[in-house]
């Protein structure tokens, strides 16, 4: 009975009653990302872009780009997809993806380095946002290149490691310490989705955050399918 006792009190991450829960949420730390203080751009998730990726299984990728994705439309952020030689070289963004804005039409680029693509920063700079995050293929080429540039233009970038991808382990991986070291701030995708709910009490997302994590985040998501089948349990309770 203890062991199970004990697993149904470690089932949820935060042990907190929504029933009891009445204190108002302090203001976020300025460091934090927030649904209404930044923009996603997803970058060249194409095709002929993940055929070389292989510092990711590409299967993983999707996986993780279009749970980022998901987590941007829940949670109503700017998102611009964009895409470099779609129709004569890399083909369509992936269509899991384009599912989630199924009325966006990605911008598609000549140039590799998306800061230099004067119809994307426009799009950018209309949304009012300091603060972007990316995520894109290849890391050491369509990503950090943007990211650069919108650090010398004063944004506050966040780049989201795991739903990128380089063409090998030490091209993404330098790619990725470049950027951080020009002040980037790396995170993964489940970070920034849970970095957006950030509070179990936010009920109008909570079933959307739910339903990411269960289909998308991997062990996480499946023992939250397990806590509810057997102990009806969620977070926060």
């Amino acid at each position: 009975m203890r062991f199970f006792d004990t697993l149904k009190a470690i089932a949820v991450a935060l042990p907190i009653s929504l029933g009891t829960y009445a204190a108002e949420a302090a203001p976020a730390a300025n460091s934090l990302l927030t649904p209404d203080n930044h923009s996603l751009i997803l970058i060249d998730h194409q095709p002929q872009m993940a055929f070389a990726t292989k510092s990711i299984d590409v299967a993983e990728l999707r996986n993780n780009a279009v749970g980022l994705a998901k987590s941007a439309a829940l949670f109503n952020v700017p998102t611009i997809l964009t895409t470099v030689a779609a129709d004569s070289f890399s083909g369509a963004i992936f269509p899991e993806i384009q599912a989630v804005f199924p009325d966006q039409k990605p911008i598609d680029r000549t140039t590799m380095n998306t800061w230099e693509d004067d119809n994307v920063v426009r799009v950018i700079k209309e949304t009012g946002r300091k603060k972007i995050v990316m995520a894109g293929l290849w890391t050491e080429v369509c990503v950090v290149l943007p990211a650069l540039s919108a650090i010398e233009d004063g944004y506050e970038v966040y780049v989201v490691t795991d739903a990128s991808g380089g063409v090998t382990d030490e091209a993404h991986d330098m790619a990725v310490q470049r950027m951080v070291a020009a002040g980037a701030i790396p995170i993964t995708w489940v970070q920034y989705l849970l970095e957006l709910q950030r509070d179990w009490a936010r009920g109008e997302t909570y079933a959307g955050t739910m339903d990411i994590a269960k289909e998308h985040a991997g062990g996480y998501g499946l023992g939250v399918i397990y806590a509810e089948q057997m102990f009806s349990a969620k977070e926060g309770q």
